[in-house]
């Protein structure tokens, strides 16, 4: 049987908003109150997790393995840092630009790790008439320089990459020059040649 009575139909829908809104300002005020779980990587900027980035990248190491590390924001977290505030750094200077730096100066580092290696005596395996040089170590730095030097010229062709240049730019504009002397030559030897046969 429906309730008719037209009264206790509108405090009916009164009464369940306000212990709807109670309900939700009670589970808020508990979640405050509640101490929190760390869980994840951090994601909050500090300018110290920056610094020890951006020196650990100026040292050659490459970004993802920095974040792999405990304590360390995933890379995508850096990138919108980046992307989202370029005026983080101190002095003026943003992360973006900060970050850039390091890793130039990674390149060069990663550049002095290869001389380095390449520049140290090669291991040998010891024989009866004396000691030989260990060809396959001597493969494997071969290989880990190549490696190394490959990267340092896509992530920096301006200085670690070939100079094959093919065209013209900013720097060094492209010239073309024709020598029209020759044509003018062979152009005067068949002329001569026709009027002689006439």
């Amino acid at each position: 049987m429906a309730d008719t009575n037209p009264s206790r139909r509108k405090k009916a829908p009164q009464t369940a908003e306000k212990e709807a809104s109670q309900a939700i300002q009670k589970a808020a005020e508990a979640a405050k109150d509640a101490p929190r779980k760390k869980t994840g990587r951090p994601s909050k900027y500090t300018p110290e997790i920056a610094q020890e980035i951006c020196e650990r990248l100026a040292d050659g190491e490459p970004l993802r393995q920095i974040c792999r590390d405990d304590g360390m924001p995933e890379w995508r977290t850096i990138y919108d840092w980046m992307y989202r505030d370029d005026a983080l750094g101190e002095a003026g200077v943003g992360l973006s630009a900060a970050i850039a730096r390091a890793r130039e100066m990674g390149q060069d580092a990663i550049a002095e790790d290869i001389f380095h290696e390449v520049s140290q005596d090669p291991e040998r395996i010891l024989s009866e008439g004396g000691g030989r040089i260990d060809s396959g170590y001597v493969q494997l730095i071969r290989a880990r320089a190549d490696i190394k030097l490959k990267l340092l010229a896509k992530w920096n062709p301006k200085r670690y990459g070939d100079r094959v240049q093919l065209a013209g730019d900013a720097e060094n504009p492209l010239k073309t020059q024709v020598d029209i002397s020759l044509f003018d030559t062979l152009l005067t030897t068949l002329e001569t040649r026709r009027q002689a046969k006439e």
